[in-house]
């Protein structure tokens, strides 16, 4: 099952502008949490802060061990959708109590200045996870208009949450087609890249 779904600006390199939760999203409440109010959902957003972090500085390690310029602003875009088949991405875990009691597993990918992340149950499928962010990312990309100057994430949550009940309900990866996929473009209204 997946616990939660974070994206994020990826900041600015070596601490130069610290990176920021732009959309998060917990699915269920981990085993052995017990019910709270504000508190609780502190404890999550600092949790999911955490991930960010570490999704940032993988991120940035993979880019300079690529050599990669990494940069905290978004390039001139062209017309044209953005290609995620060369975009950055990885996997890691997270101890026990790190932020999360239990192990859990973030499966991420990175699109220029953003990332997108899944936290994962540990014995979930990672190559499913890794399917279900790269088919997620560009109806995101897309349907927030993230990558056109003066997007605001922030006051779209209701597009995002529209695809990822679609997507990922209830936490729960799917096996999905592309037949489905176009059906859900359409429905959504969505034009997403090839």
């Amino acid at each position: 099952m997946v616990r939660a779904f974070v994206l994020l600006s990826l900041g600015g390199p070596a601490g130069q502008a610290p990176c920021r939760v732009l959309y998060a999203r917990a699915f269920g409440i981990p085993p052995g949490t017990p019910p709270g109010g504000p508190r609780q959902r502190l404890r999550r957003k600092e949790q999911l802060l955490v991930v960010a972090r570490q999704v940032a500085s993988q991120c940035q390690l993979l880019q300079s061990s690529l050599g990669r310029p990494s940069s905290p602003q978004l390039p001139q875009l062209p017309d044209e959708p953005v290609s995620l088949q060369d975009a950055l991405g990885g996997l890691f875990q997270m101890p026990p109590g790190d932020p999360f009691p239990d192990r859990v597993t973030i499966v991420w990918l990175s699109v220029m200045a953003l990332a997108f992340a899944l936290v994962c149950d540990p014995q979930e499928n990672l190559s499913l996870a890794e399917i279900t962010l790269r088919r997620l990312a560009p109806r995101l990309l897309v349907s927030l208009r993230l990558l056109s100057p003066g997007a605001d994430v922030l006051l779209r949550p209701d597009a995002a949450d529209a695809l990822l009940d679609r997507l990922l309900p209830h936490g729960q990866m799917l096996f999905l087609n592309e037949r489905f996929l176009q059906a859900m473009d359409r429905e959504l209204g969505i034009k997403a890249s090839r």
